[in-house]
């Protein structure tokens, strides 16, 4: 049987003053969220009640049954440098969101704030569930017909084969709660499909890949060209890898977009004939748009944490807080964690070095 000391309440904890828009961003988020998401789970705003109560009086939120405030004094701000924040800034919204985490108060926690500071947080706070040697980050990226889940998009950039055999795991069962895939195919990111292509890394994990067939739906190597296209659902690489990869998918559309509008501009007809094609642009737009899953869970902790970007609105929070609900209502750590641990069963101690 497995144990577990993952949070039962199904809370979420949302830290309230990380992000560029500030906490009235995120309670406009929040009110989104509570007359969109069906069956949402109870929210715990972090942050300074003197800033908080007046916004949620302002939402007409103050008195919603599933929605408190829990003070916390100091933010943790962008320039702060993550250790340093964690041990001098305990009263953080940010710190106090993730120790309501780890105290069993709270299933996940949702931050705009610092990067850094909260993968630090989260890993030195919460730890590495049983099995799991290092955390991921999973990012859902569009691809044709659909999106994938690209991990790790740059929580562990220096990892081994075993590394990448948890990625694959965790990526698997993100895939199939956000993305409602049963068995994900999952790909292994190398230069070649054939056998022996790519450096050491690849192909020591592509044999424990192998060996863990019974666990995961490994479907071989892939190559850049094939991302985008319908051949995998979980793509699997390094964290510098796949920060690389998400960083230039995201740059790379936004110039399209903005090289697009340019170039309808160009003159009468074309203006024309965008305006004619306006709901096919607004579809594209909304296809690839970054806010619609709205940030990237921490994945192989004992507690969920979701970091949402620094810059996203109130449409991009309530996606995050839909993502939460997500991983609370798909039982997702309690699901890795048993698969990590038949995962690690499978393959020899001197493989697991």
């Amino acid at each position: 049987m497995v144990t577990s000391t993952f949070g039962e309440t199904g809370r979420i904890a949302i830290d309230a003053m990380g992000g560029d828009l500030g906490p009235s961003e995120v309670l406009e988020a929040v009110k989104l969220a509570l007359a969109d998401i069906d069956g949402l789970n109870p929210i715990t705003l972090v942050g300074d009640e003197a800033v908080l109560n007046p916004l949620l009086t302002r939402a007409g939120l103050s008195d919603h049954p599933n929605v408190d405030v829990l003070h916390a004094s100091e933010v943790v701000t962008m320039d702060d440098k993550p250790l340093h924040a964690l041990k001098r800034k305990k009263d953080s919204s940010m710190v106090k969101a993730i120790e309501l985490v780890k105290e069993n108060q709270a299933s996940v926690v949702v931050s705009c704030g610092n990067t850094g500071a909260l993968m630090a947080g989260g890993t030195l706070r919460l730890r590495t569930m049983e099995g799991v040697a290092r955390p991921a980050l999973a990012a859902v990226v569009p691809r044709e017909n659909g999106h994938f889940v690209l991990i790790d998009a740059g929580a562990n950039p220096d990892a081994k084969p075993e590394h990448l055999l948890h990625n694959a795991i965790l990526g698997s069962h993100y895939c199939s709660v956000m993305l409602g895939i049963e068995s994900p195919r999952v790909g292994l990111m190398s230069i070649g499909t054939e056998e022996g292509k790519g450096n050491s890394l690849t192909a020591d994990t592509h044999n424990l890949l192998k060996r863990a067939a019974g666990i995961i739906n490994y479907s071989g190597p892939i190559e850049g060209f094939q991302v985008f296209a319908e051949h995998v659902d979980v793509v699997v690489c390094d964290g510098f890898v796949g920060n690389v990869m998400l960083k230039s998918w995201e740059s790379l559309a936004n110039f399209f977009s903005t090289v697009l509008k340019e170039e309808l501009r160009g003159n009468i007809m074309r203006a024309a004939g965008a305006i004619l094609s306006k709901g096919a642009f607004q579809a594209l737009k909304d296809r690839v748009n970054p806010e619609r899953y709205g940030g990237a869970p921490l994945l192989g902790l004992r507690g969920n944490v979701l970091k949402a970007h620094g810059s996203s609105n109130r449409i991009a929070i309530c996606s995050a807080i839909r993502a939460a609900n997500a991983t609370i209502k798909g039982d997702l750590n309690h699901r890795i964690e048993a698969d990590v641990l038949r995962a690690n069963e499978l393959l020899s101690p001197t493989t697991l070095s």
